[in-house]
């Protein structure tokens, strides 16, 4: 029996052995639409059992029987694609490269704004909305304005009058939206966002955008709200990689291939990376030529402007500490063409010349399996430089002596930033930090050479109480050198788990503004303005409310619809604003007024089936009407005016074509503002509503090269018409509002190389 038992052992070993010479290897490598490689992506053979996961480098490997298969390939936030193939015994069959089409509106995205560590954003909090880099790739867009700007309840204003930008947020101006580039701040020299203009789009990962004050985390400036742009940083493994960009854009009718006319970029790439280090760099230059409009002569309704933006980076890790340096660099110049003046021949031109050297470095140490250790620091030298120059009819080139004409600001600004993440158990976690800014100004029109130092510590637990409810409590402490900082800002967010496929976010915060320095110590005369800063202005605060619902309802194979209804209340007390002096109606400074009011409803709609992917979704946001609280004086007036937007957004690949096409509309209705016209009473006045909307193409031709072309603008939108009686400064609201230059064409080409060490 044992002799019968130990035949019967060998006999098993034989066959399986015999078995396994007997199947067959199928290798390959899973990219992404952009080439790269894909990790964790799961590989099977349809109505099998056998399956495997890509390694760093995207590769996998099968062993199989002999036979005719479907092999699939899927993964997270990527589409899946199927082959046919035929296995034979003992043979390798190797299948190459299987691209996997980005499903930039999958419901399942991680997040990592706000959160003490990465997590999916189901299990955030926070109500966070991500646009990932092929999205992005889909814009063909030059810069993040092209991104955003059909975003639900984001809209832009323009001044032509500097060549500026600026983002509005949840019914709140730019002040009051945060801008962090890889969770540092990016500094500004006044009201407008113009950081978000200067910032490489072909280095950006992805943008994470949270709605509703993040004070307590993110400290001043965040009462509207955060965005977040990641930057690229590269997979696991070694390899060098190489990518280009050429993008020509017409604007409006205007062009001229290369330069002049028109929008043109150019952006090349390296990066070079084994298990421990990597090395990279991007240059990228962003040339747009103007636009005449209704102008005349010599002078463009927009101004032309050139831009350099250059990046580099290097990063050194290991298994349980890494830290990375990362340089961003902007050379900007705005031309603002003048007319000649018809008894002298002499042109009056501007140039508006920005420089921003942001240097950050980062690090991260994780200690065991519960502490985990950040820091995080960065130096800004920012500058913005008027040069006025004369242009006599010879086109010969002076400098202007007229008073103010030439000018110089810098702002430099040192941060930093250390948390510490300690989860003690499932149901108990702790993010604590510190932070410390230094901010400094000089120039002609800053009053001496002021500072402002703020230190600040901010703790912020997460309790677990059961598996339906998660509770995150906040506090910040502050301390500013210059002005009454509020020494304690609370928060608190929470999450609860409804069922399976619904969750409800809930949220109270304390926003908080600083008075800028421009706000403090800003003096500027000229022609067209007399604005002198105020050192006695208090920092602005808020009392900001939130809810959400979150439905997920239907999550199958292929399909999955996702929906989003949230509202908002914010309150806020000693708004910083711009107004005539009380002790002299010449001048005009910044005051704190009273008070401000938004609110709001948002339904957002998330759907992907099969090759289609959509958002659709619509805000109603009110805002404040600060008259109607004196009745006596200006009668009875609504207390909020609303306006209305609508947005879709729609991607469909073709991926036995590598292709896809894509449509982003956005209807933003008119947005009222009551408005004093004397001492006796007010008037309604209105911006008129517009419709915006891109439709691209996308090809892939071969393994390294896409095809981008398209329409912008389609329904040709360049001023809105605008009611306001406020037409007597620089900076008026009075008067054609500027949105854009007219529908304009594109086509792109980008190239990506990727060589395996």
């Amino acid at each position: 029996m044992k002799q019968l038992s130990t035949l019967s052992l060998i006999l098993l070993v034989i066959s399986g052995v015999m078995a396994q010479k007997s199947n067959g290897t199928v290798e390959g490598r899973i990219l992404s639409g952009t080439g790269e490689p894909i990790r964790e992506a799961t590989v099977f053979l349809q109505n099998t059992a056998y399956e495997a996961q890509t390694s760093p480098e995207g590769l996998f490997s099968l062993a199989v029987p002999p036979g005719d298969y479907a092999l699939v390939a899927k993964a997270v936030g990527n589409g899946e694609s199927m082959v046919k193939i035929s296995v034979r015994g003992g043979e390798r069959l190797e299948i190459g490269d299987i691209e996997l089409t980005g499903t930039p509106l999958a419901l399942n995205e991680v997040v990592i704004t706000g959160q003490p560590e990465p997590q999916s954003l189901r299990n955030s909090v926070y109500q966070v909305r991500t646009i990932d880099r092929e999205r992005i790739r889909l814009r063909g867009a030059t810069n993040l304005q092209m991104v955003l700007n059909t975003e639900l309840g984001i809209r832009f204003s323009n001044d032509l009058t500097l060549g500026t930008s600026d983002i509005q947020l949840m019914g709140m101006t730019g002040r009051g939206v945060k801008i962090l580039l890889d969770g540092i701040p990016l500094t500004d020299r006044g009201d407008t966002r113009e950081s978000l203009g200067q910032i490489d789009i072909n280095t950006i990962e992805r943008i994470e955008i949270v709605e509703g004050p993040m004070s307590v985390i993110y400290g001043t400036d965040a009462l509207a709200g955060v965005i977040n742009i990641i930057t690229k940083k590269g997979s696991e493994g070694s390899s060098f990689t190489f990518n280009a960009r050429l993008q020509e854009e017409t604007a409006g009718d205007e062009y001229n291939a290369l330069t002049k006319k028109g929008t043109h970029n150019q952006s090349v790439g390296l990066t070079w990376q084994n298990e421990h280090v990597q090395l990279s760099g991007n240059v990228t230059r962003n040339n747009f030529g103007g636009w005449r409009g209704a102008s005349t002569g010599r002078a463009k309704a927009w101004m032309p402007k050139d831009q350099m933006l250059y990046t580099a980076g290097a990063r050194f890790g290991q298994k349980q500490w890494n830290i990375w340096y990362r340089f961003n660099g902007t050379d900007e110049t705005i031309r603002y063409l003048g007319n000649r003046n018809p008894n002298t021949g002499i042109a009056a031109d501007k140039d508006y010349i920005s420089k921003r050297w942001f240097h950050q470095l980062q690090s991260e140490f994780k200690v065991n399996d519960r502490l985990n250790i950040t820091g995080a620091g960065s130096y800004t030298d920012y500058s913005r430089r008027t040069l006025s120059t004369n242009v006599d009819i010879n086109d010969r080139r002076t400098l202007s002596l007229d008073p103010g004409a030439q000018d110089k600001s810098i702002f430099t600004t040192a941060f930093f930033r250390g948390t510490a993440f300690y989860k003690a158990s499932d149901y108990l976690s702790v993010l604590a930090g510190i932070d410390f800014s230094n901010n400094n100004a000089s120039g002609a029109r800053i009053k001496g050479s002021p500072a402002i130092n703020e230190y600040a510590l901010f703790i912020a637990p997460e309790i677990r109480i059961g598996r339906s409810i998660k509770l995150t409590p906040g506090l910040r402490f502050l301390k500013n050198s210059v002005y009454d900082a509020p020494p304690v800002i609370p928060s608190l967010n929470g999450k609860l788990t409804l069922s399976k496929s619904l969750d409800f976010r809930f949220g109270y915060a304390r926003g908080f503004r600083s008075p800028a320095l421009r706000e403090l110590y800003f003096d500027f005369h000229d022609a067209s303005h007399s604005i002198n800063g105020n050192v006695n202005l208090k920092a602005e605060y808020s009392n900001s409310f939130n809810a959400f619902f979150v439905w997920q309802a239907v999550s199958r194979e292929g399909f999955r619809i996702g929906s989003t209804l949230g509202g908002f209340y914010n309150v806020f007390h000693d708004l910083i604003e711009t107004a005539f002096d009380p002790n002299d109606r010449t001048q005009t400074t910044y005051l704190n007024i009273d008070h401000f009011k938004t609110t709001g409803f948002s339904l957002d709609n998330k759907i992907f089936w099969k090759n289609l992917q959509a958002t659709v979704g619509a805000t109603y946001i009110g805002r404040y009407n600060k008259f109607s609280e004196t009745p006596g004086d200006f009668g009875s007036l609504p207390r909020f005016v609303w306006s209305t937007e609508i947005n879709a957004n729609l991607i469909y690949t073709f991926p036995n074509a590598g292709a896809s096409i894509n449509l982003f509309y956005k209807f933003s209705g008119k947005r009222p503002v009551y408005e004093i016209v004397d001492e006796a009473g007010v008037r309604l006045e209105e911006t008129a509503g517009f419709h915006m909307a891109d439709l691209t193409f996308g090809k892939r031709l071969g393994k390294h090269l896409n095809l981008l072309a398209g329409v912008k603008n389609l329904f040709d939108v360049t001023n809105l018409q605008n009611t306001s009686a406020d037409i007597g400064g620089a900076h008026s609201t009075g008067g054609a509002v500027p949105m854009s230059f007219g529908r304009s064409y594109f086509a792109g080409l980008s190239f990506q190389f990727t060589k395996k060490q």
